[in-house]
């Protein structure tokens, strides 16, 4: 017996060299180096970018940090993130909100047509963007069917060029992000409430709690996860949004909703500020990593409490 495992551990040395972890290197290297050729150098290219004025073409003049500085000073720079802040409550928290009450709703008294129900709600996931701008912008038109509802029952006062309203067309934009995310979280909470132990909310009945309670005491502490993964996945996509503003209004009217992203596009292609660019797109990765760490953090100490 102890010589068959003595030729078993010579064969395993034999077969594979070294300790466990530095055999694992191994096999994670070629995955490393293409994630390196195709991401860290990028990045680390487009950092060197955000220290210089460039337009792209002509010498590169070093300014160092000036372009970050920017970002704070320059209300050109500074009112992108801004509006990105207004699209965060439509793209996450109204979805949010709107998606835990419809699952926390639909799993009290489940519905005969469910499967429909939630096929149409999750149908703007799996239809491209451009095609949902394109969509809404025929929507908003000023001959669109907004305005000719609101004309048919007697609302003219309220028909407006959506679009074209400077205070009007970023909130019009923020509404298709609702439109397009509210699916998304109703899925990802209907599932999570699925998971949740029945004598959960048999123990909370028993005590005497109605459905308002039971929401607060035993749905809502058991999608912790759940809820920090869609935050997650809809605060990155106000922040990075950008073939919607492009298809729907440019940018305009005027500066009224230009967001991070398109800002990226115009200092780097219209406006040849290159540099500008970078150090703007830099400070909008920087903000998306921070605002998700935030939230997976608060999200596991929520699970260890």
């Amino acid at each position: 017996m102890l010589k068959r495992r003595a030729s078993r551990d010579v064969l395993t040395r034999q077969t594979f060299p070294g300790k466990p972890d530095k055999v694992a290197y191994l096999y994670l290297a070629p995955l490393f180096l293409v994630y390196s050729l195709f991401l860290l150098l990028p990045l680390l290219r487009l950092v060197w970018f955000a220290l210089y004025d460039w337009n792209g073409l002509s010498s590169a003049k070093w300014v160092g940090l000036a372009n970050f500085r920017d970002l704070f000073v320059e209300e050109s720079q500074r009112e992108p993130f801004l509006h990105a802040g207004i699209l965060i409550f439509f793209f996450s928290v109204i979805p949010v909100t709107v998606g835990l009450v419809l699952a926390a709703i639909v799993s009290r008294s489940p519905l005969r047509a469910l499967g429909f129900f939630r096929t149409v709600l999750f149908m703007p996931q799996v239809v491209a963007m451009v095609v949902v701008a394109a969509a809404w912008r025929s929507l908003y038109a000023p001959a669109g069917t907004i305005n000719e509802f609101l004309r048919a029952v007697g609302l003219d006062t309220l028909t407006r060029p959506w679009l074209g309203d400077y205070n009007f067309a970023l909130p019009a934009i923020g509404i298709i992000g609702t439109w397009v995310g509210t699916g998304l979280t109703f899925i990802l909470f209907l599932g999570g409430i699925a998971k949740i132990p029945r004598e959960l909310y048999e123990a909370a009945r028993i005590d005497g709690a109605g459905p308002i309670r039971e929401f607060f005491s035993v749905t809502l502490p058991s999608l912790r996860y759940e809820l920090s993964v869609v935050l997650t996945l809809t605060v990155i996509a106000a922040l990075r949004t950008f073939d919607v503003i492009y298809v729907t209004t440019r940018g305009g009217p005027g500066t009224s909703t230009v967001v991070p992203s398109f800002q990226v596009y115009r200092d780097a292609f219209q406006l040849g500020h290159v540099g500008a660019a970078a150090a703007l797109a830099i400070g909008l990765t920087t903000l998306i990593f921070v605002l998700s760490f935030v939230i997976t953090q608060i999200a596991e100490r929520g699970r260890e409490t």
